[in-house]
């Protein structure tokens, strides 16, 4: 007997179980194949170190006489594999398994693979072949369940399982979960990797899961009711399985406002996003959506990665289509389904793929991580035109701690903004209303080319907040833009301000004949009065101090010695603006959770401008997304 494995064969294991029982047998090993093995396992692939382990195995039983293990070629695909006389020269592109079928021709020897594509194109080409069935790494569970089932109980979230770590798990119920040991010893590598083999093979095999996501070092496994993930090293420090599954399995009559989101849902196709801190029960409320818009004979799929929503058959659930939503949301529009439940809405993208999905007449329903539910509407903002808001999402559910907190009914009404006096500010705005009592609780429009959200319901009283700090922040910036030196606003109303430059910067701010000062007027709608800092009755200068801003001489102090800011970026439609009012003209560090981002020089009117779509621009609202604190470090 005399044998070429190509790489499937060697990983699978199926050499030495094939040679191992024959009374002579030859193994030829071309390196091409231990270069790939090599390579895998240098990428920390699974696939390599279990093919570098049967290699290992045959030198065994070469060692025991029983097998004659040969190494042919050099490695190298571009070059030409040698064997005594016989030789195969191939030009061009290296193709490995060409050249393993090459040397069973020239070896005249049985090629041994797992390959089916391989099979077939060595017969077409007259080699003799003997194809064995691929089988998955470990061995898949004879009973149905995996291992890890039995550290669940009725009260358990997840399992949290890691080497030479004591197992954990959250049990509790939804709103009160809690983080706690559920075995006496750490769990040791070896169980580790059996527990892991097991969950990947089961998954493969069964009828009930599937593999959803392999990549080096991290598999997402859907099995049943339990979304499983197993990382390994050196993506992970250590073997590492994370198993969750649903606690609970509601129906929409389960929660508040039922029969008015019944009637909502069912009017027309709605745009809905289900907004709540992560473990708050939003999912499971999106799958009641789910069963309930089934129920009432509509048509109704998901968009999910991984997909883990417990629905039924009914529902189709389908995953980012070779890698993008965005094909998914193509792929959809040809099925035309009444309803799409999209789990989870995160990055730009997503947002994009769920409002153009939206605006072509699909019912949408989309599930987001905000703490508040204004935060959801939030996030939308700077990503979807504004005035096109309402027509993407009309509706806001929040959930927390399983229930639902709030409902919020989005729309669009031209008027004067709320706090705004003058009539010929009236413009679109977006209002958010309590859905029980129809009271607006928020609006969000554009003043001064930037997009506001303003609470209604009595904090938007306070000066600081809202309109005010808006109407201060804009006129600081207006005359920011115009004045040399430092620049103080007091707002005296809703309408008026009083202005303090230094003296030198009195007729350069108010301009010829007041023209200057009236252009910025008529921009903001407010009675700007210009005064010298002297004139200040809150003295906020102290003695004359710089006009750069630093935290020694400026009107708000920081309470770090290092002058370190916290700042909140606003997304715009082009940009990715961060305000500082201050430290103009000087360089800063950008920082998200500590972390350095970019080093910027804050612009004349006291801000960092980003512009969207490039690197720097994904980076912060990448960083926004996850809600790291951005902080602005002067060099």
């Amino acid at each position: 007997m005399k044998v070429v494995p190509d790489t499937s064969a060697v990983v699978d294991g199926r050499v030495s179980e094939r040679v191992e029982s024959a009374e002579t047998a030859t193994v030829v090993v071309p390196e091409v194949v231990v270069g790939e093995l090599e390579s895998q396992a240098n990428d920390g692939r699974e696939t390599g170190w279990d093919g570098l382990e049967e290699l290992q195995q045959l030198a065994s039983l070469a060692d025991a006489g029983n097998v004659d293990v040969q190494y042919v070629g050099d490695g190298n695909t571009q070059n030409e594999l040698t064997n005594g006389d016989a030789a195969s020269i191939r030009d061009g592109p290296a193709d490995i398994d060409a050249i393993i079928r090459d040397v069973a021709d020239v070896e005249n020897a049985t090629l041994l693979t797992s390959d089916v594509v391989q099979s077939e194109v060595a017969k077409a080409k007259g080699i003799t072949v003997e194809y064995v069935e691929p089988r998955p790494r470990g061995t898949a569970s004879t009973s149905g369940d995996l291992a890890v089932e039995d550290f669940f109980d009725e009260q358990t979230m997840s399992v949290h399982l890691k080497t030479d770590t004591i197992p954990k798990a959250k049990r509790g119920a939804i709103g009160d979960m809690h983080y706690q040991q559920i075995a006496e010893s750490p769990t040791d590598e070896p169980t580790m990797k059996e527990w892991a083999d097991d969950i990947e093979a089961t998954a493969r095999s069964s009828s009930d899961g599937f593999v959803e996501l392999s990549e080096p070092g991290m598999k997402i496994v859907q099995f049943r009711d339990y979304r499983i993930a197993v990382a390994r090293p050196p993506f992970a420090d250590g073997i590492e399985i994370t198993a969750v599954r649903p606690i609970v399995k509601t129906e929409l009559d389960d929660y508040e406002f039922a029969d008015d989101l019944r009637e909502r849902l069912e009017a027309k196709q709605r745009g809905v996003l289900i907004s709540g801190s992560p473990g708050a029960g939003k999912s499971t409320f999106a799958q009641a959506v789910a069963e309930f818009l089934t129920d009432s004979d509509y048509a109704v799929k998901t968009m999910e990665k991984p997909r883990d929503l417990q629905v039924g058959s009914d529902v189709t659930q389908y995953t980012a289509l070779g890698g993008d939503m965005a094909k998914t949301a193509d792929s959809l529009l040809l099925v035309r389904p009444d309803y799409t439940i999209y789990d989870e809405v995160r990055k730009t993208k997503d947002f994009s793929v769920f409002a153009d999905m939206r605006l072509a007449g699909v019912g949408m329903v989309g599930v987001v991580h905000a703490t508040e539910a204004i935060d959801a509407l939030q996030r939308l903002v700077g990503r979807v035109e504004l005035g096109m808001i309402p027509q993407v999402v009309d509706t806001v559910v929040y959930i927390e701690d399983g229930h639902v907190e709030t409902v919020y009914d989005v729309t669009t009404e031209v008027k004067v903004p709320e706090g705004l006096a003058a009539e010929d500010l009236a413009r679109p705005v977006i209002q958010i209303s309590d859905f029980e009592t129809d009271i607006p609780a928020y609006e969000i429009y554009t003043f001064n080319r930037q997009v506001i959200t303003v609470p209604l319901d009595g904090e938007s009283s306070n000066e600081e907040t809202g309109v005010g700090r808006l109407a201060r922040q804009e006129i600081e910036r207006e005359i920011r833009s115009i004045a040399r030196g430092h620049v103080d606003v007091e707002l005296k109303g809703q309408n008026d301000a009083i202005v303090y430059v230094e003296e030198d910067d009195i007729s350069y701010v108010i301009g010829k004949g007041g023209g200057r000062i009236a252009d910025v007027e008529d921009r903001l709608g407010i009675d700007i009065d210009v005064r010298t800092h002297e004139e200040n009755p809150s003295n906020h200068r102290g003695d004359g101090g710089s006009s750069q801003g630093t935290a020694s001489s400026d009107s708000n102090p920081r309470d770090t010695a290092d002058d370190t800011m916290t700042v909140t970026p606003e997304v715009t439609s082009r940009h990715v603006v961060v305000r500082l009012d201050e430290h103009v003209g000087e360089t800063v560090e950008i920082r998200a959770d500590n972390e350095y981002l970019f080093t910027a020089t804050v612009g004349r009117g006291g801000d960092i401008q980003v512009s969207r779509g490039s690197a720097i621009a994904d980076d912060l609202e990448t960083a926004i997304d996850r809600r790291a604190q951005i902080t602005v470090h002067p060099t």
